[in-house]
């Protein structure tokens, strides 16, 4: 009888099996560490945008720079709410003063326009206030107010206007402040400075150069639209305002086309007595 050797099994799938797992593993690790040092990278150039536009402008961009910035975004968001035509000149008071006016209610109209904060009421109640003194009184007396009102106006935007012009003069101080900086750390040296010596003064003049162009362009550009702004609403208020005044426009001394018309009314639905013309007439 012929002997049978035994079979031997070969383990080549096993092998590819551990190789192809292995390769897995490695796969998989080496995403792993590739997105770690991804987020390093990422979070060491944060880092480092944060040190070459802030850290390294010293105190100056610390305590001077970035409060004006934050002021100015404060100051330009107030503006913005507050220094519009629906605050200034609000629709819905238009329409509440042109009915009351067509309804004769000229005390209600003084009550409104005394409690609204708007420039548009203040204009108005100051030349309602003066009817009985004559037309001239009254354009007088508006004028008056929105003169005022302007000059407030304005006196609020004017610190846009300072912040802007101040702004690039501190940068500029930072500026020569990180020149001499240099320059000291230069001769300290003995003309022969390391690079990274010198890296400090420089970063100090060109993060505070950075940052005063950074808050005076914004605050400028905002005070020069508020300005316009301001002179175009002014305009839009004296026209409304004289278009609310025709309706009170005096007759006569002392006396109103409003208040007159209902006593001429009453004059002509009571005419006098037959009897009584007769004897004027004798």
């Amino acid at each position: 009888m012929e002997t049978l050797l035994p079979i031997k099994r070969s383990n080549t799938r096993p092998k590819w099996s551990a190789m192809v797992l292995s390769a897995v593993l490695l796969l998989c690790l080496a995403d792993i560490c590739t997105a770690q040092s991804t987020g390093a990278q990422q979070q060491a150039t944060e880092t480092s945008a944060f040190d070459h536009f802030v850290r390294d402008g010293g105190m100056i961009t610390y305590f001077i720079l970035l409060p004006l910035s934050g002021l100015t975004i404060g100051l330009c968001v107030d503006h913005f709410l507050h220094i519009r035509r629906g605050a200034l000149l609000p629709d819905q008071l238009k329409i509440t003063l042109g009915e009351l006016i067509e309804q004769r209610k000229y005390k209600e109209v003084l009550e409104v326009t005394a409690q609204d904060p708007s420039l548009l009421a203040a204009v108005l109640h100051s030349g309602l206030s003066q009817a009985n003194s004559g037309l001239p009184v009254m354009e007088r007396a508006m004028e008056e107010v929105m003169e005022t009102r302007a000059a407030s106006l304005f006196r609020r935007i004017e610190y846009l206007n300072i912040i802007g012009n101040v702004a690039p003069m501190i940068g500029l101080f930072g500026t020569v402040y990180g020149m001499i900086k240099t320059f000291s750390a230069i001769v300290e040296l003995g003309g022969a400075p390391d690079p990274k010596a010198l890296a400090a003064g420089i970063s100090i003049a060109l993060v505070t150069t950075f940052w005063g162009l950074l808050v005076a362009i914004p605050a400028l550009s905002v005070f020069h639209l508020m300005r316009n702004r301001i002179d175009g609403l002014l305009a839009e208020c004296a026209v409304q305002s004289e278009q609310f005044i025709q309706y009170f426009k005096p007759i006569g001394r002392g006396t109103l086309r409003a208040s007159k018309e209902p006593t001429q009314r009453r004059a002509v639905t009571n005419p006098p007595a037959p009897a009584a013309v007769g004897k004027v007439q004798t």
